[in-house]
Parts: structure tokens; C-alpha cells; sequence
């Protein structure tokens, strides 16, 4: 499975007067001078109506001039304190400053205070192999760039990208022919491989972080190719084991796509029709009948947050009225609810076909829409009810997760 990013370049303009601090050097830093908006008139593929974009070079104020020897002679507390306020991704960056730096951003020390620190904001990370290469990319919703992130420290079999939540990433694939599963710490470059299950063959799987408790579960459902009745298991990373809990009850799954929220896990089924729910806490299925909207052609289910439960999906036979739904579930009179609908230029611009297949995941009330052909990334922000493109975006596959 094949996820291709179009890298992004660090935006960056010559300017006589260079910041020489570390901390500008790091990050990539460099004066700019004012320029005039430029207005270009685009058509992008997929619109039927022009659209005239703006783009403005970011107007920085007079960079202020510090010593090296100043920050060279910087406290310690007071650094690990500046430096645990940059995001994650940017440490890669900070550790080719000096020899200094790089020692304290590869302390245990530090990044256990790092990960106290409250998270700059949410993020998309992708995953994807280049000529059995790892690649991996975040991109930072709040500074909407694009960085890499180092990934040859994985092993070679690590091919589906499971989940991702607290700093920490799950992957899964075929060692040969035995079925792994091995969390990751992208920051410390480190990984560790999870113990066989009891029941050790592919199987569909996500993962669920406590970052209050700092521990983690893996819950292993069916079977990914749904013919076979296997007991579902849960991983405990206090315990280092699997455990076994019922077996879900024979039904149709729509699809193997599956959401988790309020230590709930569910899952759509056709025969019986509405929903499967996993309690985490309890151990045991339950059959959820919310009845499915009418015309709905492809459905995603996504986590929001608490007991937000949604379900995204296209409505309408004919290509000429489809459109983009986004439901809510109401637990208490077990329907779904319609909450948005997505603009119609933006489900023309996303898909221009009415076979072509897209991707939807989510976390914390975002919902993002990945096109397989267009390579098109879109953002909807449920609070704030707003859309946006994802820059530079050109997203092929299912290898993503909001995190």
C-alpha cells in the first residue's frame, strides 16, 4: 500500500542581516523583507468556476540581533524549558545545532518533560514506503507545513500504520509469514515489538493511549479478511500481554474501518444493520441498531471527541446529485443525526468521478478527506464548521492519521 507526499520546501528569501542564535539557526530562521500581495487567478482541476487565491510572504518584524556567548551561557532549566516548547517534529532540526543540544534532546530527562508540555495542536501523519523505503511526513495543522520525519530506524516488515496518539505510533505487518505488531517513538528513533497474540494472524487492530495513566492497549477485533470467528484480545502495556475477551457475534461488516471513543469501540455491519460495540472497560459486543441514512454509498465512521460519534459518507445514486454528508449519532434515540454537508466545489475538486474512492479519518473533532486519484487533501473543522485544502498535500492512499 502506497502513500506518495509531495514534499515541501522550507519557505526561506536572502537577506543581508542574518539571526546567528542557535535557536534561529536550528529552526531555519532568516529575515524577510515586506513584499506586496501577489494575486494569481487559478482554476483548479475539478472547478467548474474561477477562483482568484491570494498569497501574501509573511511580514516579519526586524530580526533582534543576540549574542552566541549570551546563549551559549544559558542555564540549563531555562533551556530545557524553551526547547520543550517546540513541537516534536522540529527536534530533529535542534539536534544538528550543537553538541550541547543534541545531548539534551536525546535525555530521557528531557523528554519526559517535553511530553508534559501541552501539545501546539493537532497533526496528520502519513506513512508510506518509496521503493521499500520508509517515509513518514507530519504535517503541522496550527503552521500548516509540511516536515519529515526520520523512519530507516523501522524495521522492514513495519507496513501498516495502525494508530498514532501521545507521541507514540503503531505499525503492524507480516515478519514472513507471522503477523507483528511493534509501537514506535518517533523522537527517541526506538521500537518495540509487542508479544505474539494467542490467536497470532492479521488482524484488524487499533490503539488506544491513556496519557494520564502514560499507558497504552491494542485491541485486536476479527479477522482482517472477516471469515473467521477469533476471540478479540486486548494488549495492556502495564502487563506486557494479551488478554482474551469475547468473540464479536457473527455479523456482516460494511467495512473494516473502525472508531473509537468513550472506551468504546464500534464498527458498521450490514446483516444485522446499525453498529458493533466493543466496551473496552467491560469486555463484551453489543449490537447497536442505528439504521444507516438512505442512498448512502460509502461510509466512515470517526472519533470525536468524548461520545461524539460521526459518520461520513457520499448520498445519491446518480453523479450529478451526490453529495458529502456528515452525521452525528444521538446515543440516546440511537439515529443518526445530519450536521454538515460539504460545499458542492469542494466534493467536485475532491472527487470529479462518482466511482472514485476517498479516504476519511479523524480525531479531536477533525475530519480529514484524502482523494486516491486527485492526490487531494481536505480539512473539516467540526467546532468551527470551516474547510480547508491540505498545502501540498498529495495524499494516494489510507496510510494517515490525525494525531
Amino acid at each position: 500500500m502506497v502513500l506518495g507526499i509531495s514534499d515541501t520546501p522550507d519557505s526561506s528569501s536572502s537577506s543581508s542581516a542574518r539571526n546567528t542564535s542557535p535557536i534561529a539557526r536550528g529552526l531555519g530562521f532568516r529575515n524577510t523583507s515586506p513584499s506586496r500581495p501577489k494575486t494569481v487567478k487559478t482554476k483548479p482541476r475539478g472547478l467548474d468556476e474561477e477562483m482568484t487565491a491570494t498569497f501574501t510572504k509573511a511580514h516579519l518584524p526586524d530580526v533582534v540581533h543576540m549574542e552566541d556567548n549570551i546563549w551559549a551561557m544559558l542555564p540549563e532549566d531555562l533551556l530545557n524549558e524553551i526547547l520543550a516548547r517546540v513541537p516534536p517534529f522540529m527536534i530533529f532540526r535542534l539536534r544538528s545545532v550543537c553538541r550541547r543540544w543534541n545531548s539534551i534532546l536525546q535525555d530521557n530527562g528531557f523528554l519526559k518533560f517535553h511530553s508534559q508540555v501541552p501539545s501546539h495542536g493537532p497533526c496528520l501523519l502519513t506513512f508510506w514506503k518509496n521503493l521499500n523505503v520508509p517515509q513518514c511526513s507530519v504535517f503541522s495543522l496550527p503552521l500548516k507545513q509540511w516536515y519529515k520525519i526520520p523512519s530507516v530506524f523501522l524495521p522492514p516488515w513495519a507496513f501498516w500504520l495502525v494508530g498514532a496518539s501521545g507521541g507514540l505510533v503503531c505499525f503492524s505487518g507480516l515478519d514472513g509469514l507471522t503477523f507483528r505488531t511493534l509501537i514506535c517513538n518517533p523522537l527517541t528513533q526506538r521500537w518495540r515489538m509487542l508479544p505474539s497474540m494467542h490467536y497470532n494472524q492479521q488482524r484488524q487492530l487499533i490503539m488506544v493511549v491513556d496519557r494520564k495513566k502514560r499507558c497504552f492497549k491494542v485491541i485486536a477485533a476479527s479477522d482482517i479478511y472477516g471469515d473467521k470467528s477469533l476471540p478479540t484480545e486486548v494488549y495492556d502495556s502495564k502487563l506486557d500481554s494479551w488478554s482474551l475477551h469475547e468473540t464479536m457475534p457473527a455479523v456482516n461488516l460494511c467495512s473494516s474501518k473502525m472508531a473509537f471513543c468513550d472506551s468504546r469501540l464500534y464498527m458498521e455491519t450490514i446483516s444485522p444493520l446499525g453498529l458493533m460495540m466493543y466496551q473496552l472497560d467491560a469486555g463484551y459486543w453489543e449490537h447497536i441498531p442505528a439504521k444507516f441514512p438512505r442512498s448512502l454509498l460509502d461510509g466512515y465512521l470517526v472519533a470525536g471527541t468524548q461520545k461524539r460519534l460521526f459518520l461520513v459518507g457520499r448520498i445519491g445514486l446518480y453523479s450529478t446529485l451526490q453529495c458529502m454528508r456528515i452525521w452525528e449519532l444521538d446515543h440516546a434515540k440511537v439515529i443518526w443525526i445530519e450536521i454538515s454537508r460539504m460545499p458542492p466545489r469542494y466534493f467536485r475538486a475532491l472527487l470529479r468521478l462518482s466511482a472514485e474512492r476517498f479516504e476519511c479519518f479523524g480525531q479531536d473533532n477533525l475530519i480529514c478527506f484524502t482523494s486516491w486519484n486527485q492526490g487531494k487533501g481536505l480539512l473539516f473543522d467540526v467546532d468551527k464548521k470551516t474547510w480547508s485544502w491540505i498545502a501540498g498535500c498529495a495524499l494516494q492512499s489510507y496510510n494517515s492519521q490525525v494525531v
